[in-house]
């Protein structure tokens, strides 16, 4: 080999290695998703109106969390005909320990793939062995979910990452995913949540992969302000800091998460705000931000 064909397969080689890497920076998200508990007030006045204009600002996917006194065949005709798929909807724990038969029946109508406990109740958490209650129940859960094709998952706050006396100062996140079947108890995780107590979701993510085929997608910003509005998810007492803001105007760094979002096994990307000032304007704004944004 001569020294100028040397240097062209050289050259070669380096463009071929380098294009994975160029397209590994400008990954894009796919199909976005919306949780409908950030549009709760207008979904009461009027659920198909809101499921229009929640496709017109360009989601693709929802998520529920009730279904506002519709009936469920009612509601996949509104989704089907502004283009909307629903895979994933929130139900108590309530209903994951009573209720689960019906549930999955409606479930599958919706099209959903996912059912997914997104609390557990602050008097309930006073009790001391809560978390052992937590995992026997999702496990439960989930074995009923899975017989009906429902993939069961617990969607989790600021509080479980509160260390616990009564798990030996154990976080009791942690104690979820270690004591749940990882086949039968997925995480949708909360992105916000889990960075205002001061937690990396990447961390969680290379520990648990493909644990978390959901992840809730809202911003927090970390200005300092007293957080204590957020105590009922964040725990009593709180030290954290901050507040919720609409996605790309806070502190989160979005493109260092998404880039670790395969690993985690993450397939939906769902927004949400708890209390956005113009409902409508807000996920616009955060909807926008994420069709833009490469990583």
């Amino acid at each position: 080999m001569n020294r100028r064909t040397f240097l062209q397969s050289s050259l070669a080689a380096a463009a071929a290695s380098a294009v994975p890497a160029a397209a590994l920076a400008q990954r894009k998200l796919g199909a976005i998703g919306l949780q409908l508990y950030s549009v709760r007030d207008l979904m009461k006045a009027d659920v198909a109106g809101t499921l229009a204009k929640v496709a017109a600002i360009g989601f693709k996917e929802v998520e529920f969390a009730g279904l506002f006194g519709q009936e469920p065949k009612a509601v996949r005709a509104m989704l089907d005909k502004n283009g909307l798929t629903a895979p994933a909807s929130h139900v108590d724990w309530a209903t994951a320990e009573t209720k689960l038969p019906e549930t999955l029946a409606a479930a599958r109508i919706l099209g959903h793939r996912f059912l997914i406990v997104p609390w557990v109740g602050e008097e309930e958490r006073k009790q001391p062995d809560i978390w052992q209650k937590a995992a026997a129940l999702f496990n439960k859960a989930g074995q009923e979910c899975r017989a009906g094709g429902i993939q069961f998952c617990y969607h989790q706050h600021g509080f479980e990452f509160v260390p616990s006396d009564a798990l030996g100062g154990k976080l009791p996140y942690d104690y979820l995913l270690e004591n749940t079947d990882p086949a039968l108890v997925k995480m949708e995780l909360d992105i916000c949540w889990t960075v205002a107590a001061e937690q990396d979701p990447v961390a969680y993510f290379t520990k648990y992969p493909g644990r978390f085929p959901l992840v809730h997608v809202k911003d927090w910003l970390k200005d300092g302000t007293d957080s204590k509005a957020y105590a009922g998810a964040l725990g009593p007492g709180t030290k954290f800091t901050g507040q919720m803001t609409n996605v790309g105007a806070g502190s989160i760094d979005w493109k260092r998460i998404f880039a670790h979002a395969e690993k985690a096994g993450v397939e939906h990307f769902i927004v949400e705000h708890d209390n956005p000032k113009s409902p409508i304007d807000d996920l616009g704004a955060s909807y926008t931000y994420l069709r833009n944004l490469t990583f």
